[in-house]
């Protein structure tokens, strides 16, 4: 008897444990677009988050009094569930960032890779530590932050850069995208 209820308590645990990394992880990736100022997303998002937080809560609550391992998994899971959210948030990338990058001798060059890939850069002069400095600026979509900063990066390997998120912009200004196929190019000419 004592061996089926070790089996069954720690299935349930497991069990506790990756809803609540689900619904944790739904609520970080809720909270940031919130940040961003998202609506739709983060109703949906809260709407299954909650409701999983609720099975959740009322299987752990019967029995965390009997059964405290339960709640250790309980607390397991919203802990690894904040790193997953995260993670799938990094992942994803949501939003719009300015790309700042600071540049001593290469500003020209990379100015002139960075428009050759589709993005509209604008520059600035200033004074550096060391002496004259250029600074590009880029609006884009986070994603595509990788991207433009492996276009600079063997121009300029340890090239200075930060980034700042941006809530709203009148325009942004992206690569030529492939035509679209399949049922997305039937729904487009509709």
């Amino acid at each position: 008897m004592t061996l089926n209820f070790e089996i069954s308590t720690i299935l349930i645990g497991i069990l506790v444990f990756f809803a609540r990394v689900f619904d944790v992880s739904l609520g970080t990736l809720r909270t940031i677009s919130i940040v961003q100022g998202r609506t739709k997303i983060p109703f949906l998002l809260g709407f299954v988050e909650i409701s999983m937080w609720l099975l959740v809560l009322s299987t752990v609550l019967n029995r965390v009094m009997n059964t405290p391992l339960l709640g250790i998994f309980y607390a397991l899971g919203f802990s690894t569930g904040n790193v997953v959210g995260i993670l799938l948030e990094k992942r994803i990338s949501f939003g719009k960032s300015v790309l700042h990058i600071i540049t001593p001798q290469n500003g020209e060059k990379m100015v002139k890779i960075i428009r050759e890939s589709g993005y509209a850069v604008t520059t600035f002069q200033g004074e550096g530590k060391n002496g004259p400095v250029t600074e590009l600026c880029i609006i884009c979509q986070r994603k595509d932050l990788g991207k433009i900063l492996r276009l600079v990066q063997p121009i300029e390997k340890n090239v200075f850069y930060f980034t700042e998120q941006v809530s709203n912009a009148s325009k942004i200004y992206r690569p030529i995208m492939v035509p679209r196929t399949g049922w997305r190019a039937i729904i487009k000419k509709k």
